[in-house]
């Protein structure tokens, strides 16, 4: 049922359906190798979910590859950071489920001693990807911030060696950087929420416009139920979860939270506060010129 090649930063599960393979559909899914995206798809990678007729090719990479991947359109579907979205809105829908959102907490700019606000234009802060959400949320805290492009997995070592007097860390290193010895600037997502009373919309599902409207519903109800079948069968997910528990590996209780942080009742559904939130952000990236336009955020219907 499942065939795993290469690291956990890199890899590509295979599940097929029952059905003959000359008789099915094959469905690209791609998003970051962390435990809360292994999480919210394992019912739909690991056989729990009916997939009759679908090839699901499963593609794990780091969030920038798969930003740039969907210039392309490479997959069908794809984790977008929501500040990639904005220049891919053409080409992919927001699927109506799957998002992540820091609810008071996210992205943290990082650095070896205290650093404030109007001292970072004048250094070189490290960022995992351009179009991340992490990018775009320091550029509308710091809007004169001086950056470097690097993988998100070496931001703390940018920073420890001098290469970068800050940096931005996701994932996992939001809960680690402390007792790496770093020193916090800020938690972007704290500052959202306090900016705007909500949530920072950091990256969502994307699912390709060209797709058949059918088949369109069809996988957004999968992942919907994928992300329902884990909320409601925790601790079975978080066992395949934790083999993608990077920094964390070994630490169920930090892993459990990690994994609650971004999946949640959020994840489930945006919501209309979750969907005024994505909107927000685009606009406010646009307003600052981060983004080259205003872009209206726009989901598949499933209903």
């Amino acid at each position: 049922m499942e065939g795993l090649t290469g690291g956990p930063a890199t890899g590509r599960l295979l599940i097929a359906s029952s059905t003959a393979m000359a008789a099915t559909r094959r469905i690209r899914i791609a998003h970051s190798p962390d435990s809360d995206d292994a999480f919210m798809f394992y019912a739909l990678t690991q056989g729990v979910l009916d997939i009759d007729g679908l090839q699901i090719d499963h593609v794990l990479s780091d969030i920038e590859s798969l930003n740039q991947a969907a210039f392309d359109g490479a997959y069908e579907i794809t984790a977008l950071s929501f500040h990639a979205y904005a220049h891919l809105a053409d080409r992919y829908l927001l699927m109506p489920s799957g998002a992540s959102f820091g609810d008071g907490y996210g992205p943290v700019v990082i650095a070896t001693r205290e650093v404030g606000r109007e001292e970072l234009p004048g250094l070189t802060t490290a960022v995992p990807g351009e179009l991340t959400t992490a990018a775009l949320a320091l550029r509308l805290w710091q809007p004169a911030a001086r950056t470097r492009v690097v993988p998100f997995d070496s931001v703390f070592e940018e920073v420890a060696s001098g290469r970068a007097d800050a940096g931005v860390v996701i994932h996992e290193g939001q809960l680690t950087f402390e007792r790496r010895g770093f020193v916090p600037v800020v938690d972007l997502g704290a500052w959202w929420q306090r900016e705007t009373g909500g949530p920072l919309p950091l990256g969502g599902n994307g699912i390709r416009r060209d797709l058949e409207p059918e088949l369109r519903r069809r996988l957004c109800r999968l992942l919907t139920e994928s992300i329902a079948y884990g909320l409601e069968h925790r601790a079975e997910a978080l066992s395949f979860s934790s083999r993608y528990a990077r920094e964390l590996e070994g630490e169920p209780a930090l892993q459990d939270r990690f994994v609650g942080m971004y999946v949640n009742d959020w994840t489930r559904d945006y919501g209309e506060a979750g969907r005024r939130a994505v909107q927000l952000l685009l606009d406010r990236g646009a307003e600052a010129g981060v983004l080259p336009r205003r872009v209206t955020a726009e989901f598949e219907a499933v209903a």
